[in-house]
């Protein structure tokens, strides 16, 4: 990229800087709490109905946020309007001055020193706290922690340490297999597309990164529990107007999470005994809700619940993934 386009691209940033407060005070002033509707009576908001009369999920969804998955020690539960801003505002300017012309160097880094990671032309644009202004996308437990049990911490640590020591110890999602579920579902530092289908007794998800899960509805019992996968085996039905998905049957081999953003959960591992159940509600026209409560008795002291919204983009443009082609990072890591 040469100088004239990186200018104006910090330029571009520059004025949605600019135009943060009036939008996220704009946006604020019509949030509602997840899964209700910010009209009454008459003109309450109906969510559209398929051509077989399923609720309408349909379309290209994006669930970008700089929220942090967890909340810090002592945070309250939201944060003030003023900090949402400040938050926003900084997230927009350190982008600005990532994508700054870089300075020659006319001399070698010092040892040890760092060259620096990827341009932001990698990285998706990421501004938005979330609409209800909850300082964690965890929500239950209250303190927005997520309660792991210490040996499960342990084996995670030494996942993360030793993941260069074979490939068993890798993630699936480097190895580009799956992020797993729910993994597929929480967002990270890009790539955080979504196009949802829907047919007659299926639901479809297709992640930007990656892969497709095929849900279908109101099929009976899962397969039996010697049947064991990564993305594990769903189950969907309609409560009212939200789509219940279950999910069972997981390889204990999978991590709970791959994406370094979900902080803690990054390399937890997930046993057998892994149980996950999501709920999607269209709360208005370009948003969907998302929540998923976890349960492995192996791994936590107690179920946990994740909540994340989803809007919608219309023109986003989810390129193949095809995260294995030409993919040598196993064979370099392993050397």
């Amino acid at each position: 990229m040469n100088r004239r386009q990186t200018t104006r691209r910090v330029i571009v940033l520059m004025a949605a800087l600019a135009a943060v407060p009036l939008g996220r005070l704009a946006a604020s002033a019509q949030t509602s709490p997840a899964g209700t509707s910010t009209t009454t009576g008459e003109d309450a908001w109906v969510a559209p109905r398929t051509a077989d009369g399923q609720p309408d999920l349909q379309g290209l969804w994006n669930n970008t946020t700089i929220t942090p998955f967890e909340r810090r020690a002592g945070q309250a539960e939201f944060i003030a309007e003023s900090d949402a801003v400040a938050a926003e505002r900084s997230a927009i300017e350190r982008r600005a001055q990532a994508n700054a012309p870089s300075m020659p160097r006319t001399e070698l880094l010092p040892a040890g020193g760092s060259t620096g990671s990827v341009n932001q032309f990698w990285f998706g644009p990421r501004y938005q706290i979330v609409g209800s202004r909850r300082s964690s996308l965890v929500i239950d437990p209250p303190d927005g922690r997520v309660p792991l049990r210490s040996e499960a911490e342990m084996r995670r640590d030494y996942l993360v340490e030793h993941r260069t020591d074979t490939v068993e110890n890798m993630s699936v999602y480097s190895r580009c297999i799956t992020r797993g579920v729910p993994g597929t579902m929480f967002p990270q530092a890009y790539n955080n597309g979504y196009q949802i289908l829907q047919i007659p007794g299926f639901v479809v998800i297709r992640a930007e990164m990656m892969h497709v899960r095929i849900i279908p509805l109101d099929v009976g019992p899962h397969v039996s529990e010697q049947i064991r996968g990564w993305m594990g085996d769903s189950r969907g039905h309609w409560d009212g107007d939200t789509l219940v998905v279950e999910t069972t049957n997981f390889d204990p081999k999978g991590w709970i999470s791959s994406n370094a953003s979900a902080g803690r959960l990054h390399g937890v591992p997930q046993s057998d005994s892994l149980r996950v159940v999501e709920r999607f509600t269209r709360v208005d026209e370009d948003t969907i809700n998302w929540q998923a409560t976890i349960e492995d008795p192996d791994v936590y002291t107690a179920p946990w619940t994740v909540e994340v919204p989803f809007d919608r983009r219309p023109d986003y443009v989810i390129y193949e993934y095809a995260c294995h082609e030409g993919n040598h990072a196993v064979q370099g890591v392993m050397g």
